[in-house]
């Protein structure tokens, strides 16, 4: 199949697209292949879709956030880590990632599957996500694709950490500084970029001065991981004292 029978119609999408991935592709025909879905395909009859890149896409997605969370949480059993993979790579998270950059306008879609709303479908997001990875992997090889996934995904992962499995360092914090300071958090947060890539911005702050900040790609991702650094200072700060002699 030539890139040309699939070059998309819409490059400022496209181009939009690449800039919120952070990679800009050698082999374009490669990304024109990940954005196609099945029934565009079948309408022009076309004799390939994303389905195998798709399928491609979810073992390297897999491997990198296996990776990532056994390095970034060694306290975390191994049930825990497993939980926390599988709702990273859910069809939910990456239909939520996709929709963040806004990767259903750049989709090419059959003229029903698109007067049905399937840009916004899920399924089809999630999938597509996948064909995504998958075509950043064999376009600029593993490390590419790592960094991809890590600051598209990234927020999501620490999110996730934060919820049942490893705590919500937002109450945490608030009961810690009431206990140790009778006092609560205050967030202060701000963004940046255009509506399909946003990025947040918090510092939290304890006695006027800020004790912890974070990012993410949303304002909870942002003031969680805020909370977490103002939490282990905080914790830091009451073992010194706890510690230190009577004077």
């Amino acid at each position: 199949m030539s890139s040309d029978a699939v070059r998309t119609a819409v490059p400022d999408l496209d181009a939009r697209l690449q800039l919120a991935l952070g990679w800009t592709f050698q082999d374009h025909s490669l990304l024109d292949l990940a954005l196609t879905h099945r029934s565009y395909s079948a309408e022009r009859g076309l004799d390939a879709s994303n389905e195998r890149l798709e399928f491609l896409g979810d073992s390297v997605l897999g491997f990198v956030v296996t990776t990532f969370v056994y390095d970034e949480y060694p306290l975390l059993p191994e049930g825990e880590l497993a939980k926390l993979r599988a709702v990273v790579v859910s069809s939910e998270t990456l239909a939520s990632v996709a929709n963040d950059i806004d990767l259903g306008g750049a989709l090419r879609l059959g003229k029903g599957e698109d007067a049905s709303g399937g840009r916004a479908k899920p399924s089809i997001l999630a999938d597509a996500m996948e064909a995504v990875i998958a075509a950043v992997y064999l376009d600029g090889g593993l490390e590419v694709a790592e960094r991809v996934i890590l600051d598209t995904l990234g927020s999501a992962i620490r999110e996730q950490a934060a919820g049942p499995g490893g705590g919500d360092y937002k109450t945490r914090l608030q009961e810690l500084a009431a206990r140790l300071l009778d006092q609560l958090p205050r967030y202060h947060v701000r963004h940046e970029g255009p509506d399909h890539s946003k990025r947040f911005f918090a510092d939290v702050r304890l006695r006027g001065d800020v004790y912890g900040s974070g990012e993410g790609g949303s304002k909870k991702a942002a003031e969680q991981g805020a909370a977490r650094e103002a939490w282990e200072r905080l914790q830091a700060e009451a073992g010194e004292l706890a510690g230190a002699p009577d004077a």
